[in-house]
């Protein structure tokens, strides 16, 4: 125990055999539950985690780093811990750092708090400039979508209070990092990002999630434009809609002015056509953005049925 928390500890792995061992020797004594839950590796993952005290919790085949966190975490609902510690299998972070996490959650500052690589200057790892300014961007653009201000979205080494993984509800498969961030934004619990050193890569091996970049940032643009249209469905497609009215806009003011400047709307009818059709799709994004925002209400209180039915099994 952790300051009288049980704490519980999920590692992700996949073909990780070169570093997960040193990973697991390396874990702190106060960790309640170490649990690896193990994607389909090829090679000795599982047995290597198995024999280092770990339970193993195997995939029958790869699912994707998003759908093994999953796992993890429902298992860890129903295993009674107080706060749930995610980390990588690659070597990347100090399990000595775990304690850094905990804290603000101990002392009810934070909900949901995450090793920061970027918010400290002084800790920023070596990396590639593409990948770093990827990681800048990506967290600009969720930022920018949640109306928050972050550092680092994409790091795989975060703690969560029991009451986060109630309320936390997560689909994408490719990866979870930043769909975490807007599903919890959006439920008003509390983020706290805490600056860490780790290192800029791997220990062994390559990364198998972010060794495309641009497969990575396509993936991962997918699963957090998705949440987005789930939680605020009207303010997305308001804004598309907004877009083909502006569109509309400028096709009308052109049929117009050359219907002063020549007394004629021949043979600009084009013009008029267009902004026609612009302006009953703006309509129509418009509408949908109505019909959907009264699913988010809906789905929010199914979201607020579900915490409590997740509450009571915890229970049991």
């Amino acid at each position: 125990m952790y300051k009288q928390k049980k704490i519980g500890l999920v590692i992700p792995a996949f073909n990780e055999e070169e570093n997960i061992q040193d990973v697991l020797i390396r874990i702190p004594e106060y960790i309640d539950k170490l649990v690896v839950v193990d994607d389909g590796s090829a090679d000795d993952t599982a047995e290597i985690a198995a024999k280092n005290g770990a339970t193993v919790i195997n995939h029958k085949k790869n699912r994707g780093v998003g759908a093994t966190f999953n796992t993890g975490v429902k298992y860890m609902l129903t295993a009674g811990i107080d706060i749930m510690v995610n980390m990588d299998a690659d070597g990347q972070f100090n399990p000595e750092d775990i304690s850094k996490l905990l804290d603000p959650i101990v002392e009810n500052k934070a909900d949901f708090v995450t090793a920061s690589r970027f918010k400290d200057k002084d800790l920023v790892p070596a990396m590639s400039p593409v990948k770093l300014w990827g990681n800048r961007q990506m967290s600009r653009f969720v930022g920018w979508l949640t109306g928050e201000k972050f550092h680092d979205v994409s790091c795989g080494f975060r703690a969560y209070s029991s009451e986060t993984l109630h309320r936390m509800n997560l689909f994408g498969t490719f990866t979870y990092t930043q769909e975490t961030f807007i599903d919890l934004v959006f439920k008003d619990m509390i983020i706290m990002e805490v600056p860490v050193k780790v290192l800029g890569k791997r220990s062994k091996g390559k990364s198998r999630v972010a060794s495309n970049l641009f497969k990575y940032a396509f993936q991962t643009l997918k699963i957090i434009l998705r949440t987005f249209r789930d939680y605020k469905p009207f303010k997305l497609f308001g804004f598309v809609s907004l877009f083909f009215a502006l569109a509309g806009l400028v096709f009308l003011i052109v049929l117009f002015y050359f219907k002063f400047t020549t007394g004629s709307f021949t043979p600009y009818k084009w013009s008029g056509l267009a902004a026609g059709v612009l302006f009953l799709s703006s309509f129509i994004f418009l509408l949908l953005g109505f019909i959907l925002d009264m699913f988010a209400r809906m789905r929010h209180n199914q979201e607020e049925i579900l915490f409590q039915l997740k509450n009571q099994n915890g229970r049991h």
